[in-house]
């Protein structure tokens, strides 16, 4: 039985509302099967998944108008999945992963709230050599390095997953792990590019962080 408590919200896109069901706020927790735990997943940690992140929001935005024709695209720690409601509500060939036991079930009810198909997602750990996950055209994530050995997960998760020619867009909040990750990118032959991204129309402070994309073409 789930003891959290949830809300409802809607985020405007220019040609899109996405309504979500998120965590009521980050104070919620509800692991009465251990699951979380299992995966070593802390109580402090288990509710940042369900809420909608600054740096989630800015991933959406820049996909908002992203040329999707024919190309597969992955959403990488997806969390509540606003990027990918929104891919999925454009139509988009989007799969979705995060390691969080609860991750699936909110995709669920949020694909049935937008009145959308489901979108594929799979509960996968970035060390898992076997997900069968498959290649992708596209790459896409947010907020995902917290700590400085994500670093070698992350870009090697990534680098498993990527067609021969692939776009990856992660934007990065500024936790001081990123050009650590770039230089690990670059090495494993993708080109990279960085900046802020703008943010006049939707964003009353700016963002702190960067837009980071890498390309192997």
């Amino acid at each position: 039985m789930s003891l959290f408590r949830v809300r409802y919200q809607t985020i405007e896109f220019d040609d899109y509302d996405i309504h979500l069901r998120t965590l009521k706020d980050k104070n919620q927790f509800s692991d009465p099967l251990g699951e979380a735990d299992a995966l070593g997943i802390s109580s402090a940690q288990w509710s940042l998944f369900g809420v909608v992140w600054e740096s989630s929001e800015v991933l959406a935005r820049e996909m908002q108008s992203y040329v999707h024709d024919g190309k597969r695209i992955l959403e990488v720690g997806c969390g509540i999945g606003l990027t990918s409601m929104l891919l999925n509500a454009r139509n988009a060939d989007i799969t979705a992963t995060d390691y969080h036991p609860e991750v699936g079930a909110f995709l669920v009810e949020n694909a049935k709230l937008n009145d959308d198909k489901q979108i594929p997602f799979l509960r996968t750990g970035w060390a898992d050599l076997s997900d069968g996950l498959g290649t992708f055209d596209v790459i896409v994530g947010s907020d995902l390095l917290y700590e400085k050995e994500h670093v070698e997960l992350l870009s090697q998760f990534i680098d498993r997953h990527a067609n021969a020619e692939c776009e990856v867009i992660l934007v990065d909040p500024g936790r001081g792990h990123h050009s650590l990750f770039s230089r690990a990118m670059v090495a494993l032959g993708y080109s990279h590019t960085q900046y802020k991204p703008d943010q006049k129309a939707y964003a009353l402070k700016p963002f702190k962080g960067q837009v980071l994309k890498y390309t192997r073409a």
